[in-house]
């Protein structure tokens, strides 16, 4: 069988990050992409021939017998919306980061029945794949502290809903870049038991977060150390993982965003491979050597939902790691503000 899916949102999201993929994957096939805006719709036209485009979701939700699979990539604050009226006319649905705003409307977009897939396309970034399989495969020893960063150095604040003080739009770099960050902690550690925040506005103009640093605590003690910024001046290493034996360090980006940006797709030969100048260093001071970066994989997040909805595989993400995530989050703000 293959999975009929229609795509809501046409944005950075649904262009770079959805469809390519979604086009790239066996046992899919993209039916219909939903964007109200027109040159929007002249594009997928033009890179989708074939494909229906809608101007509404609703034409989607009053026949939902055309379709297997909706994926929601649209603004945080209609993520819920969106996704609750999939479901309630039983289609499963593929969910933009942070799935929802808070834990409880994740908890009740579960509720609904159909399965809730959580997009968090990271944990198949080659870099974080690495150090996955390195923890496990214990050439770190037990890891002590795992840290992690998504710096940037963009001083000017641009005009958008992730700037938006409105707590409905989930606008500020803890929910954009810290979603991302969070969720990889709790891949590799599970939801921690602590949490520590300091959150800053430091961009003239912002209205919302746009420096961040977690510290979380996890069972067995391991420490997650987080990294989110507008304004880092200074771009530090993308992952610093100690541990008894050995650490693990590596500077700079997967570099699958930017090929998805590029027009580029996982069907194309080398997909996700980084050079050797990049790849990141395992050892101890003064015998540290490089290894070679695993193949970064987006498009195995939709495999894995292939495998959900045809076999009744587990899901790529788990439900309840995305919503332990937004429990970290609304334990952050609280942290914040008591100090």
């Amino acid at each position: 069988m293959t999975l009929r899916v229609v795509l809501i949102g046409y944005g950075l999201g649904g262009a770079a990050f959805h469809a390519p993929l979604i086009t790239s994957v066996p046992g899919m096939v993209l039916v219909a992409v939903v964007t109200g805006n027109p040159e929007r719709q002249e594009e997928v036209r033009r890179r989708y021939p074939g494909v229906a485009v809608l101007p509404e979701p609703g034409m989607v939700f009053a026949e939902p017998g055309h379709c297997d699979l909706v994926v929601v990539s649209t603004p945080n604050r209609t993520h819920v919306p969106l996704a609750a009226d999939a479901l309630k006319v039983g289609l499963p649905v593929v969910v933009d980061k942070p799935i929802a705003v808070t834990s409880a409307q994740a908890r009740e977009l579960e509720s609904y029945g159909p399965p809730v897939f959580p997009y968090h396309n990271r944990r198949w970034d080659g870099d974080f794949r690495t150090v996955r399989r390195l923890i496990g495969e214990g050439a770190l020893g037990k890891v002590q502290r795992f840290e992690s960063r998504f710096e940037r150095w963009r001083p000017e604040v641009k005009e958008s809903w992730k700037e938006s003080r409105d707590p409905a739009d989930a606008g500020s770099i803890l929910y954009d870049l810290g979603a991302h960050l969070i969720d990889q902690s709790i891949c590799l550690f599970g939801p921690p038991t602590h949490v520590y925040a300091e959150m800053d506005t430091r961009r003239p103009g912002a209205h919302v977060a746009d420096d961040v640093f977690l510290g979380l605590t996890h069972p067995g003690g391991v420490r997650s150390h987080l990294w989110m910024s507008a304004t880092a001046a200074d771009l530090g290493p993308r992952f610093r993982v100690l541990g008894e034996q050995a650490s693990y360090v590596i500077h700079g980006m997967d570099g699958q965003e930017d090929a998805l940006r590029a027009g580029r797709t996982p069907r194309e030969p080398g997909w996700g491979q980084m050079p050797p100048e990049t790849y990141g260093l395992l050892g101890v001071p003064g015998r540290a050597r490089p290894v070679r970066t695993d193949l970064g994989a987006y498009q195995d997040f939709y495999k894995g939902v292939v495998a959900t909805l045809e076999n009744g595989a587990p899901p790529p993400v788990p439900m309840a790691d995305a919503i332990a995530g937004l429990e970290v989050i609304e334990a952050a703000v609280r942290s914040a503000v008591g100090r």
